[in-house]
């Protein structure tokens, strides 16, 4: 495992604890959006939103929460280019990861967010939801997206 404690899907389906959770993270430039697993591990929920500042803030804020909720994972949304490349996002989603790491021994699998949060905010529109609920809600939303993704796949791996 490298600094990130990154691994596979499959790596960590092997590992999993019964009864344990997977949070879902969308890493915003302003916010952190947050989901959690149930404890089957079968549905995201929307949970939180943390609003940026420090690096350690940020991470105290994320840490709090795994701790309070069990969680054994991390599922962290990949912002690739639509190509497929990696780009700035990218990177400082890597970097973030990698900085998590050093507070934390907890497994990180990346999952490839692209257009997470146009379908979040599409369904948001669908909603009728107004632009300022959108802004608050979009971004825990779409980490719930990222993690059903993770969670489905994670269903069907065994």
């Amino acid at each position: 495992m490298s600094d990130t404690h990154e691994v596979t899907l499959e790596e960590l389906s092997g590992s999993l604890p019964p009864n344990s959770r997977i949070m879902g993270l969308d890493l915003g430039t302003k916010t952190i959006g947050l989901a959690l697993s149930d404890v089957s591990r079968t549905v995201a929920t929307p949970f939180e939103t943390i609003a940026r500042s420090k690096f350690t803030n940020d991470i105290n804020k994320l840490l709090k929460s795994v701790d309070e909720h069990d969680v054994f994972a991390l599922v962290i949304g990949l912002p690739l280019n639509l190509d497929g490349s990696e780009g700035p996002r990218v990177q400082a989603t890597r970097a973030f990861a990698r900085n998590l790491g050093k507070h934390a021994e907890i497994p990180i699998v990346f999952w490839d967010e692209r257009l997470s949060t146009v379908a979040v905010e599409r369904t948001l529109l669908e909603a009728d939801t107004s632009r300022k609920r959108r802004a608050e809600v979009i971004d825990k939303m779409a980490a719930a997206y990222i993690l059903q993704g993770a969670l489905d796949r994670l269903a069907n791996i065994k």
